[in-house]
């Protein structure tokens, strides 16, 4: 992890790509939109996917976004594009054979009585998991890390923490799981990685993309993190890409 203050700001992307093949991998939330109070409240450009379409072209097709969100919330608000997109922290493929994962009779009790104690959680079910937002709820924090906590002991599940956000899935699925499953794709293998990101979620990102002789970029407030260059928000994003 780097000092938390010590993060550059990014070289200029067409420096990068003067000098060989670049995979660009972008998050969604908190880094080509901004967070909002529900998952649904964020406020998304009208042209997003056309300009991504646009970007994936000057890419050669070296463009994936890598989402915690499943496909279909992700292609409610950009449509149905030509955009290569991984949901569920790389759960999700797109693949026929993607796996599903669920959760126990006992775990979906657990989480309704919490939600019943705590009434302004929001469950999110997902194809390949469960999420806790507790956003409007901060001081049932502990609680929800509780009950997850103990449905993941039980169940053999991962947790992961994002903001004020905490959700159940498949060990197996990362986002560095999906950087190193692309790379090995065409037209990804033999670029450089850049995966640009803002959440604890995308640390897993950031490291596939160095092991991968590559860089992470942290949006947001500085923090210790893998990432090798930082930008301060959304609009220094999109400034970045020229997007």
């Amino acid at each position: 992890m780097h000092k938390e203050d010590s993060l550059p700001p990014p070289p200029p992307l067409s420096e990068w790509t003067a000098r060989q093949p670049v995979a660009l991998f972008l998050d969604f939330d908190g880094t080509l939109v901004e967070i909002a109070e529900t998952p649904d409240a964020i406020l998304v450009p009208d042209d997003l996917a056309r300009r991504l379409e646009g970007l994936a072209a000057r890419m050669d097709g070296r463009l994936a976004l890598i989402t915690g969100r499943s496909l279909a919330d992700i292609g409610g608000h950009l449509g149905r594009g030509s955009i290569r997109i991984v949901g569920s922290h790389g759960a999700e493929h797109g693949d026929a054979d993607d796996p599903t994962t669920g959760i126990s009779h006992d775990a979906t009790g657990a989480i309704a009585a919490l939600a019943g104690a705590w009434p302004g959680l929001l469950v999110e079910t997902k194809p390949h998991g469960i999420a806790i937002h507790y956003r409007q709820e901060p001081d049932a924090e502990a609680a929800v890390f509780r009950v997850m906590d103990g449905i993941a002991e039980h169940e053999g599940l991962a947790v992961r923490q994002g903001k004020m956000v905490v959700e159940l899935g498949p060990p197996q699925a990362n986002k560095g799981q999906a950087v190193a499953r692309l790379m090995s794709q065409p037209p990804y293998a033999g670029a450089i990685p850049i995966f640009i990101g803002d959440d604890v979620t995308d640390e897993d990102g950031f490291a596939a993309a160095a092991a991968a002789g590559g860089h992470g970029i942290l949006v947001g407030p500085p923090r210790p993190t893998a990432a090798h260059y930082r930008l301060p928000g959304t609009r220094d994003v999109y400034n970045w890409l020229n997007l």
